[in-house]
């Protein structure tokens, strides 16, 4: 299935969907059935925000992005938010009409075990705090849309880039409160630079190659997978024969810098 995650509606490019898609035909992915758009989900997420509220799991909140820029970063490598709107306490900014929604985390620890890293554990209140659920100008925050849409097209295995690793433990806590299943998580290694940054636009890396067959024949190699005893001539021959040889035992952890979502 393919999903496009294009919640944060502002930030959003002209002609930025065609191209991925357009990239994803180039490469020969495909996949079954309509593609789905976060952008035009907003009713499932609000549902999901009035069944938390129901149970108290959720909270309004005041602070700005501003003001809480010299919060301590935790292990995850995000700041930590200290609770300034948590009830019972008021914020000095409570005057203000705009607010967020922050989910209420506890102490207790959220464990699982990933398929490559192994078994994880993070306490969520140490290491990120009562985190966003909306913001203050009402879009709906990646970590409840994607749990929202995991479930609602009965995902069973996430596989993704081991940035991505230090959300999960939010994400689960949010399957839990909500009374979702947990799919299985395996976190592939993700290319790097120098100084431990995950290769984009942004930190200045190359594009793919226009050749296709070249990008996922060089994608396959980085995932040390087993090279094949004839290389494939095509696109097509190549997903034939890569289907069947996958093998994730192969995959070599890789230390990466924690992902800030953004929410």
């Amino acid at each position: 299935m393919l999903r496009v995650e294009d919640v944060d509606v502002p930030r959003t490019r002209p002609g930025a969907e065609a191209a991925i898609l357009q990239t994803l035909d180039h490469l020969g992915f495909e996949w079954d059935g309509p593609i789905w758009r976060q952008s035009s989900r907003t009713d499932a997420y609000e549902a999901a925000l009035d069944a938390l509220r129901t149970d108290a799991h959720v909270y309004p909140c005041a602070c700005t992005r501003a003001e809480r820029a010299a919060d301590r970063i935790g292990q995850s490598g995000e700041r930590v938010y200290p609770g300034i709107c948590r009830p019972p306490r008021v914020a000095a900014s409570s005057s203000r009409s705009r607010r967020a929604l922050r989910f209420r985390v506890d102490a207790a620890p959220v464990t699982f075990t990933d398929r490559l890293y192994g078994a994880q554990r993070q306490r969520l209140d140490v290491d990120v705090g009562d985190f966003v659920l909306r913001r203050s100008d009402g879009l709906v925050g990646y970590q409840l849309a994607v749990v929202v849409d995991d479930a609602a097209q009965r995902i069973t295995d996430i596989v993704r880039g081991a940035d991505l690793l230090t959300s999960t433990p939010r994400q689960i806590a949010l399957q839990r409160a909500l009374g979702l299943a947990t799919p299985r998580y395996l976190h592939v290694p993700v290319a790097v630079d120098a100084r431990g940054r995950k290769l984009s636009k942004s930190a200045g890396a190359m594009p793919l190659a226009q050749a296709p067959l070249r990008s996922l024949l060089d994608a396959w190699r980085f995932l040390d997978q087993r090279d094949p005893d004839e290389p494939p001539i095509c696109v097509d021959e190549f997903w034939a024969w890569a289907r069947t040889q996958w093998d994730p035992s192969r995959l070599a952890p890789v230390p990466v810098r924690a992902h800030t979502a953004r929410v």
